[in-house]
């Protein structure tokens, strides 16, 4: 006769034991995977980004020392000393990234003749004011904040690279001098983007202009006539 206290019963316990506790263990990422899903649909995307109706810039003259700062609606153009700026677009992050601060800016120079020069196009960075390339003897200008926005954009997801087609996967065929040599076809419009320091034409008035300004053509700038 078999005995409650038979070692066969007592291995048989040590093994179904741990097989409960991990079959009460599994349970727990099931209950707790909807609340983490609901976490992340409520967290903003990495790409997220805020598009705001107004840039925020500070100017200086390098020979007074004197720093102004100035508001700038988007697609504005502005004028301090003599340099014009125009906003295109001005960007932040929201509060559950990290900040970022950008805006992509077209800078012109207005000289005693009353000619344009585009000096610098491309983005400047509030938290990297040295990056940017705008280099005039007298004055700079800066980006220090984006304000205004409330419209939240989304960046797409990249969609994956279709297949290579069948000619791709070929190899590429010799140019032939004569295609290379031909120019284009008779008033066909090519764009090219000046050169930098390449006259432009000024595509608005400044509606605001802020301390000093370039005299009036025609003017001594010392004030004698």
């Amino acid at each position: 006769m078999l005995s409650g206290n038979h070692p066969r019963g007592r291995g048989q316990e040590r093994f179904v034991a741990p097989m409960r506790a991990f079959s009460r263990l599994s349970k727990v990422p099931a209950l707790a995977a909807p609340a983490l899903v609901a976490l992340l649909a409520a967290a903003p995307a990495q790409a997220d980004r805020i598009r705001n109706p107004t840039a925020v810039f500070a100017g200086l003259d390098k020979i007074t020392g004197r720093i102004i700062s100035f508001e700038v609606a988007i697609d504005e153009t502005v004028q301090f000393g003599a340099l014009q700026i125009t906003p295109r677009v001005c960007w932040t992050r929201p509060p559950t990234e990290t900040p970022q601060t950008d805006a992509f800016t077209e800078v012109d120079e207005v000289t005693f003749n009353n000619e344009y020069r585009r000096i610098f196009t491309g983005w400047m960075y509030a938290a990297s004011p040295g990056l940017h390339g705008v280099e005039h003897p007298i004055y700079d200008v800066w980006l220090t904040d984006c304000k205004g926005g409330t419209e939240l954009v989304v960046d797409p997801k990249e969609p994956e690279a279709p297949p290579p087609p069948e000619e791709a996967r070929r190899p590429p065929r010799t140019p032939n001098p004569r295609d290379v040599n031909q120019s284009p076809a008779p008033g066909q419009r090519i764009d090219v983007e000046p050169p930098r320091g390449v006259p432009v034409q000024p595509r608005q008035t400044p509606s605001q202009r802020f301390f000093p300004t370039n005299p009036a053509q025609g003017r001594d700038p010392t004030g004698g006539n």
